[in-house]
């Protein structure tokens, strides 16, 4: 067991400049200040920190103990300032620990559940996204160079880079949160970055159906689907739910299986024991070395996967990803952006053509037909409400036509008196023409289970 480090009043071991007041002058009583000597405070003790900790033996420190030992020596520092504020020190010591450990500013932001996505448009403009709805907060950076700081610190642990020849790029937290980031010179308002939130506790289908996200009879229909290792694209807009949904249904794959996940970003916790993740590579300071999710497929097909489960298909890997969906690697699962069912068929064949080969609309769509079997159409209503409003089956190609066929829809009847939208799920009554691949799983519904009538309606 590792001991604690010693808290003499110098710290030894951790201050490269001891003699430190260690008794605070009386003020009277706590009266909180304005906030901008508060933030002259803050940064006029951050940078006595950075001069006097040795940062490097502060993170040999077991992450565990890291954050409550830099606490009591923040403490030690601001009682010997006779400039610290009385009433605020506790939050002066919160944000210096965020600014030394953490992501300064954003750290309070990530700590708040109900925030969704985080929004930094500049050092003095930060939205938020509660409950669907975008607020701006207080959140304030010192200028350009704190952003740029906080967002140095982001990119780097994930082997990622930003500057004036790189000035866009998408990288990860540690809890798997999509982060993208554009600077100057294309950012004009200063550094602009879009954090996609992702939380400790990862949704899964009991989730979705006590949000009314799904019906639970499209909950036992996809389960079956992916069990019985039919191909599925999940369809979306931005913020629809899209890598949500396919974690949740990913729970459903059998443990024994061997699977391989493609990301350009890595989201995806896969709870199964054989897991395999892959990430791209983006290019280095000289253009090179780049890996891209469609050398990733490539690659993969050696690996001897069982399923292969692509983040998101944005170009040409729609291609590749196709031709194993063709080539025995039956059960896989991908995302696309488009907003319906049919768009999601033309988008494939637009990424398709992206991978520069000149297939006439004949072959796309036979590829297409032949390779898919459902596409699991997901959407942001009104409101921000998140729901599945389509699980539509490929049946295959007639002529130049991919023949497409609803199973289950969501049936928007209005918005209620708080802006959310509301309606019911409905089965079509279309039998599915995969009832004959279920069965020989020994996955049987009854002819009932597709009848066409409400299966769930979220007016409440």
């Amino acid at each position: 067991m590792t001991e604690s480090l010693p808290l003499p009043k110098t710290l030894s071991g951790w201050i490269a400049t001891p003699g430190l007041r260690t008794t605070a002058p009386t003020n009277g009583p706590p009266s909180p200040m304005a906030n901008a000597e508060f933030e002259a405070i803050k940064l006029r003790l951050h940078s006595q920190l950075i001069h006097q900790l040795n940062l490097t033996a502060l993170m040999q420190v077991p992450e565990g103990r890291r954050r409550s030992e830099l606490r009591t020596m923040i403490e030690r520092v601001i009682e010997a300032d006779p400039h610290a504020p009385v009433g605020d020190r506790s939050r002066l010591a919160e944000d210096l620990i965020d600014d030394l450990l953490g992501l300064g500013p954003l750290e309070k932001l990530l700590r708040d559940p109900t925030v969704s996505d985080i929004l930094i448009n500049g050092p003095n403009e930060v939205f938020v996204d509660r409950h669907g709805k975008l607020e701006l907060t207080d959140v304030r950076f010192r200028g350009d160079a704190h952003v740029l700081q906080v967002l140095d610190r982001i990119v780097s642990k994930v082997g990622r880079r930003i500057d004036e020849s790189s000035p866009m790029v998408d990288a990860r937290l540690q809890d798997g949160s999509r982060v993208n980031a554009v600077i100057a010179p294309l950012a004009l308002k200063g550094p602009t970055i879009c954090i996609r939130r992702f939380g400790v506790k990862r949704l899964v289908i009991e989730d979705l159906l006590a949000f009314k996200a799904l019906a639970p009879e499209m909950s036992q229909f996809l389960e079956a689907a992916v069990q019985a290792r039919l191909n599925a694209a999940i369809s979306g807009g931005t913020g629809s739910g899209k890598t949500t949904l396919l974690n949740a249904l990913s729970r459903f794959i059998p443990d024994g299986d061997r699977i391989v996940t493609i990301e350009d970003a890595a989201e995806l916790q896969l709870q199964q024991r054989h897991v395999v993740p892959l990430e791209t590579r983006p290019p280095n300071v000289e253009g090179k070395g780049s890996i891209t999710t469609r050398d990733l497929i490539r690659n993969c097909l050696r690996m001897r996967p069982d399923r292969i489960i692509v983040g998101e298909c944005r170009s040409g890997e729609a291609f590749d990803m196709l031709q194993a969906m063709n080539t025995g690697h039956d059960g896989s699962l991908t995302t696309l952006h488009a907003n319906t069912p049919r768009d999601a068929v033309a988008r494939l064949e637009t990424m398709i053509l992206m991978a520069g080969f000149d297939l006439p609309i004949k072959a796309m769509r036979q590829q297409i037909g032949s390779a898919l079997h459902l596409i699991v159409q997901v959407n942001r209503l009104q409101g921000g409400v998140r729901r599945v409003t389509s699980i539509t089956e490929v049946v295959g190609c007639n002529g130049e036509i991919v023949e497409l066929q609803d199973l289950f829809t969501y049936q928007q009847l209005g918005v209620k008196a708080d802006g959310r939208a509301f309606g019911q799920f409905v089965a079509t009554g279309v039998q599915p023409k995969c009832l004959e691949r279920l069965e020989a799983e020994n996955i049987i519904f009854p002819k009932c289970f597709f009848d066409k009538r409400v299966l769930l309606k979220d007016t409440e």
